[in-house]
């Protein structure tokens, strides 16, 4: 049976606009006793799927989905497991993959199907049933889960692999659990059930009526904006977008997932919106009276905890491929592919164009956001530098092509403000899960699936202890990574947080215990002696000009390079115009967070219900 798995997956290809791809280019995998005699095996008589070692099951989910991303979903990456750990390991990766509509299969092993040598080996044992095991955590997480129980099960069981999977509204990611002995086991499989197959990612349309309803609306609208989510990137629609928001003028704002849908020095492009937005964005989001929502699903950051639209007549038109997503904030919804969508409503908008006054005070905008972002470039704070300024010389050094690469902390929301994106795969941020450990692992599978863009990774020192083994995949098989890591002693975005609510940043500080409390010394990681011990070349830089030459230094390089700088912890980016909804307690003998409650509830005053 798992030679049988091998071999369909081997066979099945995607088809967009004519152009064909192979939807799995390989199979990330740890080997245990739970996989190694069955998939391990088809494998390694197989060579026609490649292998690849890896370090933690979670990363490896990581990169798969990281793959399918840069290709716009029409690759991916097949993730394989032993039972038991190997496989619940994958649970943070799977709930990654599925939140951000990316398609990644995971083929954990499982107990044995027959019961009369239970329990085995790292088996959950029930008292209700026998039909449960630790892959059942995955059901919640997955789009489409199975346990295989029968080798003939794949007959069925695959084909609806594929089909969710390729599907631009479904997909996420996908679990077939193995059963060890049923891995081993043979069939007599049907020789058609092996051929080549080509999986169509049509573009569909949406109604007519509805898009006339859609054009009607946006005809009628004085202060329109269109907020671009990761749908457009997805579809190939950052020319159709351009060529619309050219012809109406309208000005485009972007989510941390549609970033890039546009460059940044486009004449419509205000940049990002929501939580982490710029002031223009969000100035022109509260008064605006129509929203073009184009692929996004309307995360709390988007719409600042529904704090983002103030407008008393705002109306939402919603296009997205996704019927879920398209409907909504109560949204006229045109469910349908970004791009060609895009292309049909621009037709039915000739001569529309948006009124010279709207138009004038969008450039004004633009113009004072570059200023300001100018200004957080070059700050000069001294040593340790800000945040903003890394950002700054790495933006300066990368070239168009390049990819930065983030996931959480107090980077993503700098970066949706500051980077200066070039091109529409220039921008890949993990922000729909916010997954600590995501960086270099994610940054691995941007390389392989785009291995002629350098990638550079920031990271900040909590992320990276969780998670930096992936540096010696990235070794092992030749994918030079460029690795900036900022060291602020602690979890600087959350300790920001925990002072907005109150609260003094209890342990937020990598600091020693003292007297029973986390108050003592700095706690100093060499991390440079850690990223040199995994392989890389590593260097520590403390100036801006140390760090631009050490990126010069590490572009020439053909490893994979860790450049380690300390960061002021509490030098941050502002916030602009924009409010996230993060509960205060309603009762504390703190006067600091009584002080913060109270602005909490004045600030939830402005929260709307479409």
């Amino acid at each position: 049976m798992a030679q049988a798995v091998i071999s369909f997956l081997k066979s099945q290809y995607s088809e967009r606009d004519g152009k064909q791809h192979r939807f799995f280019e390989g199979c990330l995998g740890i080997f245990g006793h739970g996989n190694v005699a069955g998939i391990g095996q088809a494998l390694e008589q197989d060579p026609g799927m490649p292998y690849y070692l890896f370090r933690n099951e979670q990363a490896m989910v990581h990169t798969a989905a990281a793959f399918a991303k840069t290709s716009n979903r029409l690759k991916s990456l097949i993730c394989t497991t032993s039972i038991g750990p190997g496989a619940t390991n994958m649970v943070t990766g799977a709930a990654g993959a599925t939140i951000n509509r990316l398609p990644v299969l995971l083929l954990p092993g499982d107990i044995f199907a027959q019961r009369n040598v239970a329990p085995v080996l790292q088996q959950l044992e029930s008292s209700t049933s026998q039909d449960i095991s630790v892959n059942d955590c995955f059901k919640p997480v997955s789009r489409y889960w199975d346990r295989i129980n029968r080798p003939d099960q794949i007959l069925t069981a695959l084909p609806e692999v594929m089909r969710v999977l390729t599907s631009p509204s479904e997909t996420g990611a996908v679990v077939l659990a193995l059963p060890e002995d049923v891995q081993a086991e043979a069939f007599d499989y049907p020789e058609q059930f092996f051929r080549r197959r080509v999986w169509t990612i049509a573009r569909p349309r949406c109604d007519s009526k509805l898009l006339a309803r859609a054009a009607g609306s946006v005809r009628s609208s004085r202060q329109p904006l269109i907020v671009a989510g990761g749908g457009v990137i997805y579809s190939e629609a950052s020319q159709a977008l351009e060529e619309f928001a050219s012809q109406t003028g309208i000005p485009v704002v972007e989510t941390q997932a549609g970033k890039g849908s546009l460059s940044y020095d486009h004449p419509q492009a205000l940049g990002a919106i929501g939580v982490t937005g710029t002031p223009g964005a969000n100035d022109l989001a509260r008064e605006a009276d129509l929203i073009l929502g184009i692929g996004t699903r309307y995360t709390d950051f988007t719409t600042a905890s529904q704090t983002a639209f103030q407008n008393p007549s705002v109306r939402f038109v919603n296009l997205n491929v996704g019927e879920f997503d398209a409907g909504k904030q109560a949204a006229l919804p045109l469910v349908g592919d970004a791009r060609d969508t895009l292309d049909e409503l621009k037709e039915l908008l000739k001569g529309f164009q948006v009124e010279a006054a709207y138009g004038a005070r969008l450039q004004s905008l633009r113009a004072a956001w570059e200023k300001e972002v100018d200004r957080i470039y070059n700050l000069n704070v001294g040593l340790p530098i800000s945040q903003g300024e890394v950002i700054g010389v790495v933006n300066e050094v990368s070239e168009a092509r390049d990819v930065v690469v983030c996931a959480a902390g107090s980077l993503p929301g700098d970066l949706h403000k500051l980077w200066r994106t070039r091109d529409p795969k220039g921008y890949h941020l993990e922000y729909g899960y916010s997954c600590m450990g995501y960086e270099i692992a994610g940054g691995l599978g941007v390389k392989m699936a785009a291995p002629d863009r350098d990638v550079y990774i920031l990271v900040g020192d909590g992320s990276y202890l969780m998670m930096a083994q992936e540096i010696v995949t990235s070794l092992q098989e030749d994918y030079k990574l460029n690795i900036v890591l900022l060291d602020n002693h602690g979890f600087s975005s959350i300790g920001g947080l925990s002072r907005a609510c109150g609260n003094q940043g209890m342990g937020t500080e990598y600091r020693y215990r003292r007297n029973g409390k986390l108050e003592g010394d700095t706690i100093c990681v060499d991390f440079v002696a850690n990223a040199n011990s995994l392989g890389a070349h590593a260097v520590r830089a403390k100036t801006r000009d140390d760090l631009h030459k050490a990126l010069i230094e590490a572009r020439q390089r053909q490893q994979t390079s860790v450049i380690v700088i300390e960061t002021a912890y509490d030098q941050r980016v502002p916030g602009y115009e924009s409010w996230w909804d993060v509960p205060v307690a309603e009762v504390s003998e703190s006067q600091s967070v009584r002080t913060a409650r109270a602005k909490y509830v004045a600030a939830r005053q402005k929260q709307r219900n479409f």
